[in-house]
C-alpha cells in the first residue's frame, strides 16, 4: 500500500489532479525570430487521463492513454493522423513512454497489479516486455543512449536524480530533490533536469560524464519544460507558453492559448526538428459542470455524483453551510431522482471564468418551474463547492 501511495503522489500526480487531460499537438515555426504556432489538435479525444507525449521521431508521437479503467500506451503518427494502442498489458498501467535510443523497442514505468512499480521494455513486435533496472523505483526516466539512463527515483517518499549504467550495472546518485523534467540539452552533451529551491523549482545542467551539475535558472512554481533546437527552454504556465533564453538570461511569450480547453499546460515537447509541438492540457471546467447537469436530467444518480469532489460543499448563496460531503448528497439526491418523474433542468445562460461556472437554470420539478442560478468551484478537477442563489 505504501508503494502505491508514494506512486499516486510522485508520479502520477497529474493523473489526480488531472483527470480530463488530452494530448494536443501543433505545428510550429520560427518567423523573423518570432515563433508561429498553427493548426492544433485534440489528438487524444479520450474521457480519461490521456498525457506524457513522447516524440518516437520527428513524425510519431507516443503518449499514454486510459482505456478500460488502465493506462497504456498509444502511437500517433502525425502525416497520416493514424494512432493505436502499442501493447496490450492485462498486468498494470505504463506511464513515461521514451523510445530506447538505437532501437525500435519502448521503455516504460509501470504500476503493476501486486502493487509494485517496475520499469519495463516492450517490444512493439513481439510484444514481450522485460524489467530494465530491478534496484530502483524509477518514476521518470531519460535516456541518454542506449547504455545510460537519468532518471528521478523515489527514495524515501522523495525524488532523487540517478545515472544508471545497464551495461555495468551501476547506479549512481547525483543529488535530491528533483522533479519530473528531464531532457537533452540542444548542441551539447548535457541534461536538463529540475530541483527544488529554496523559492520554488530550478533549472540544473549535468554533464553525464563528469557527474558535474550547474544552476541554470530559477523557475518558481512552473516545472514542465523542454528545450527547442536553438537552445531556449519552453515552460507551461497555466494557458500559456513562456520561453527563456539562457544566452542573454531573458524571458518572453512563446505563445498564449484563446482555447477554452486549452488550460492548466502540463507536460510540453517539441521533435528534433523544431516543426511539432505537443502538450498536455486540462479540458474546460465547464465539463464537469455539463456532465452533472446530463446526469441530472437522466436521473443517474452514480453520474451525477461523478464529478464531484468527496469533501464537496453545498451553500446558500453567499456562505450558509447546507451540507458537505457526497455521501450526504447521495442520500439527498437518490430519492428525488426516484421520486420526481418530471425532474428536469434547462441552461437559460452559462458564464465561465477560469475555475468558476455561473449556471442560470430553469428547473422543472412535481409540475412547478422555477429559476436558479448555481455557482459551481472546480478545484483538482472535480466540483468543490457549489453555491445556489434562488
Amino acid at each position: 500500500m505504501k508503494k502505491i501511495t508514494i506512486l499516486l503522489l510522485l508520479i502520477s500526480s497529474t493523473m489526480i489532479s488531472q483527470i480530463h487531460t488530452e494530448v494536443y499537438l501543433f505545428d510550429i515555426e520560427q518567423k523573423n525570430d518570432k515563433w508561429e504556432v498553427t493548426n492544433g489538435e485534440n489528438i487524444s479525444k479520450n474521457l480519461g487521463y490521456d498525457n506524457q507525449p513522447h516524440f518516437y521521431n520527428d513524425t510519431t508521437l507516443i503518449f499514454v492513454s486510459t482505456r478500460k479503467k488502465q493506462t497504456d500506451i498509444v502511437k500517433y503518427n502525425t502525416n497520416t493522423k493514424k494512432k493505436y494502442f502499442l501493447n496490450n498489458s492485462i498486468n498494470g498501467s505504463e506511464y513515461s513512454p521514451q523510445r530506447i535510443p538505437e532501437s525500435n523497442t519502448i521503455s516504460a514505468v509501470r504500476l503493476d497489479d501486486d502493487g509494485l512499480q517496475r520499469f519495463y521494455e516492450y517490444d512493439e513486435v513481439t510484444q514481450k516486455n522485460k524489467t530494465l533496472i530491478k534496484n530502483l523505483v524509477i518514476a521518470y526516466p531519460f535516456w541518454y543512449d542506449k547504455n545510460t539512463l537519468i532518471s528521478s527515483v523515489i527514495v524515501n517518499d522523495t525524488l532523487e536524480l540517478f545515472i544508471s549504467d545497464l551495461k555495468k550495472k551501476t547506479n549512481t546518485s547525483i543529488t535530491k530533490e528533483t522533479g519530473r523534467s528531464i531532457h537533452k540539452i540542444p548542441n551539447s552533451n548535457l541534461i536538463s533536469f529540475i530541483k527544488k529551491g529554496q523559492k520554488g523549482w530550478q533549472i540544473w545542467s549535468l554533464n553525464p560524464i563528469s557527474k558535474e551539475i550547474k544552476k541554470i535558472t530559477e523557475i518558481n512554481k512552473m516545472q514542465d519544460m523542454c528545450w527547442l533546437p536553438n537552445g531556449n527552454l519552453l515552460l507551461s504556465n497555466k494557458k500559456n507558453i513562456i520561453q527563456f533564453s539562457p544566452s542573454n538570461n531573458s524571458w518572453t511569450y512563446f505563445y498564449q492559448f484563446k482555447d477554452e480547453n486549452i488550460n492548466n499546460i502540463s507536460r510540453i515537447i517539441v521533435n528534433k526538428k523544431g516543426t511539432k509541438l505537443a502538450l498536455v492540457a486540462e479540458n474546460s471546467p465547464k465539463i464537469l459542470a455539463q456532465q452533472q447537469l446530463e446526469a441530472y436530467n437522466k436521473r443517474d444518480i452514480n453520474a451525477f455524483l461523478k464529478p464531484y469532489a468527496k469533501n464537496v460543499k453545498i451553500y446558500t448563496f453567499p456562505n450558509e453551510l447546507n451540507y458537505e460531503g457526497i455521501d450526504e448528497m447521495r442520500k439527498r439526491y437518490t430519492p428525488m431522482f426516484k421520486n420526481t418523474a418530471d425532474l428536469h433542468c434547462e441552461i437559460v445562460s452559462r458564464i465561465v471564468k477560469g475555475n468558476t461556472i455561473i449556471d442560470e437554470e430553469l428547473v422543472t420539478a412535481n409540475g412547478s418551474t422555477f429559476k436558479a442560478v448555481a455557482i459551481y468551484t472546480i478545484k483538482n478537477n472535480k466540483i468543490s463547492e457549489v453555491r445556489f442563489l434562488r
